[in-house]
């Protein structure tokens, strides 16, 4: 991995603890706090691609596991894993990964709407995937209930994937981080053949 990429994941779970600093909400009748460390996992994929997203989740991971206080709210420390919110906290990785895979796939026609989309099924879907049966176990509620209470969570999912999305697609016009795969990459017609008169 070249320099650059190694300072663009550094620079992107650096951006997840800055966004760790702004104080979370809390709800008085569900124990996930709302923050706006999501949107840190939705700007790493749609920026950076699948490969350095999840390799700046990872780095983020280790240097909470390691005890820092990095987590909304100054939580740190192998316990975050156990918590209720340890099953969203897992899905920084995977859900930073599939933002990026998808917005690799998508780049040469990527738009605000797509990205959207995109920002909103890796940055939320797999996060609400992976959370709600973490959330249910650790409280011992109900999947079910679990599931309802994380409703409150949507109308900000959406901003931040609105807000993802209209950066990632400014990158793409002014400093691109991502560069299309080959396979979608244009491909000039093959030259026509001349027949014999």
């Amino acid at each position: 991995m070249k320099t650059r990429d190694l300072v663009h994941v550094a620079l992107f779970a650096a951006i997840i603890a800055v966004l760790g600093l702004l104080p979370p909400l809390t709800l008085p009748f569900f124990p996930v706090p709302i923050s706006a460390q999501t949107l840190g996992v939705m700007l790493a994929g749609s920026s950076l691609g699948a490969r350095k997203a999840g390799l700046s989740m990872l780095l983020f991971h280790v240097l909470v596991a390691a005890g820092l206080p990095l987590l909304a709210g100054g939580r740190g420390g192998l316990a975050v894993y156990a918590g209720p919110t340890g099953g969203f906290f897992v899905g920084f990785v995977p859900g930073a990964f599939l933002v990026g895979w998808l917005t690799e796939r998508a780049w040469t026609r990527l738009s605000v709407p797509l990205a959207f989309a995109i920002n909103l099924l890796g940055g939320a879907c797999v996060l609400y995937a992976l959370g709600i049966p973490w959330l249910a176990v650790a409280a011992k509620l109900p999947l079910a209930k679990a599931a309802l209470g994380t409703l409150v969570f949507i109308p900000g999912d959406c901003v931040k994937a609105a807000i993802a999305a209209s950066t990632a697609v400014t990158l793409k016009r002014a400093w691109p981080l991502i560069q299309a795969p080959r396979s979608a990459a244009p491909t000039s017609p093959p030259p026509s053949s001349t027949r014999a008169a």
